[in-house]
């Protein structure tokens, strides 16, 4: 496996699970965690539990018990009740991922990871694959599967040269250390243009990410939270709250929304999983917990068939489907979200809650 973000860990340990040998490499020289916090729907905890790590997870997490859009100076346009939705396949959960990922590091702990290493190179036989390293080694696999993300090294070395679209979008993420009075769930407040959102995760902290519908820009860290508080200043009392915790500009991650869209996952031994195959726009809350539903379907699907080939088949027809789903929703909701203000607000205060049961109730069966 090459990538140790989620993608990677989860495969990792559902490898180990379903008792087969695996080996990880990750070319930086920590742990990757990129980003704030996450959002998991309830299908994301789910596999979590499934690999053993649903205790560890929901310990250093908050529940989400529902998800809100609001106008931009925080007034209701329409609120989901996500225990009612979910029922019983569980809680949705807020999560910083600096607590996420060393529970996927444990859950790995069996398998031997290598950091600091990058794949540098492929070339494939009829029954293996051989993987060139950036520390001079060489070795031969039975598989080699990408989770290295939306930029992936193993993608254009073996599978596709499709680069990531940029979906419109620039976004801000930073985690606080308090909880702005109200947000009790995931409040989403819309502007004209741009967005705004608050996640609690655990310890009393909230996750925060303010976006833009424009041109693609750099924001560089000198000055950033000045102009991060600059842009969401219209936005009412709760982003106020929020944007008055951070005291440095490290503290603000900054970057482009971006998806991918390929024909193929996987060619010869040669397979993709997570964001290196099929990245979406973040509007769901869906990446970390299609990677987690990858992770696990290839693994059974390794366990179960004659082949490796077949199993590649397997695993492409069981997820394409719903990753498609996932894609076009996320899509449309990144589009939704900064629609004109008028028309948008009074769409979803009219069906607002139907339309987010609809996107998300295909998603209550397994994977």
């Amino acid at each position: 496996m090459v990538g140790g973000g989620i993608a990677g860990l989860s495969l990792a340990a559902a490898l180990r699970q379903q008792g087969f040998s695996a080996e990880l490499v990750e070319r930086g020289e920590q742990w990757p965690v990129v980003g704030a916090g996450i959002n998991l729907p309830a299908n994301g905890p789910r596999v979590l539990r499934q690999l053993g790590l649903g205790d560890a997870v929901a310990a250093a997490s908050a529940v989400l018990p529902s998800w809100g859009f609001f106008d931009q100076q925080g007034e209701p346009l329409c609120s989901t009740d996500l225990v009612a939705l979910w029922g019983e396949v569980g809680p949705c959960l807020g999560v910083e991922r600096t607590e996420l990922h060393p529970v996927l590091v444990a859950g790995a702990a069996a398998v031997p990871c290598r950091l600091g290493v990058a794949l540098t190179s492929l070339s494939q036989g009829d029954d293996h694959v051989c993987a060139g390293l950036s520390d001079g080694s060489c070795g031969e696999y039975g598989l080699v599967v990408g989770a290295d993300g939306i930029t992936s090294t193993v993608r254009g070395l073996a599978v596709s040269p499709v680069r990531p679209t940029y979906a419109g979008q620039v976004v801000w993420r930073s985690v606080i250390p308090i909880r702005p009075p109200g947000v009790t769930g995931v409040m989403v407040l819309l502007g004209d243009g741009c967005y705004f959102g608050m996640v609690p995760v655990g310890g009393g902290r909230t996750y925060g990410f303010g976006a833009l519908d424009t041109d693609r820009l750099d924001d560089p860290v000198p000055g950033r939270l000045a102009r991060f508080r600059s842009r969401f200043a219209d936005f009412g009392e709760p982003v106020q709250d929020y944007l008055a915790a951070p005291e440095r500009d490290e503290q603000i991650h900054f970057g482009a929304i971006e998806w991918l869209e390929l024909d193929c996952w996987y060619h010869g031994r040669v397979v993709l999983v997570g964001d290196a195959a099929h990245a979406s726009p973040p509007h769901m809350g869906e990446g970390g917990c299609m990677a987690m539903e990858d992770a696990l379907v290839l693994a059974a699907e390794l366990r179960a068939a004659d082949t490796v080939e077949q199993a590649l088949e397997a695993y492409v027809r069981r997820r394409r489907p719903r990753v498609e789903w996932i894609q076009e929703q996320s899509r449309a909701a990144a589009q939704a979200w900064v629609l004109p203000v008028d028309a948008r607000n009074n769409v979803l205060r009219e069906r607002g809650d139907q339309m987010f049961q609809d996107r998300y109730r295909p998603l209550i069966a397994t994977p």
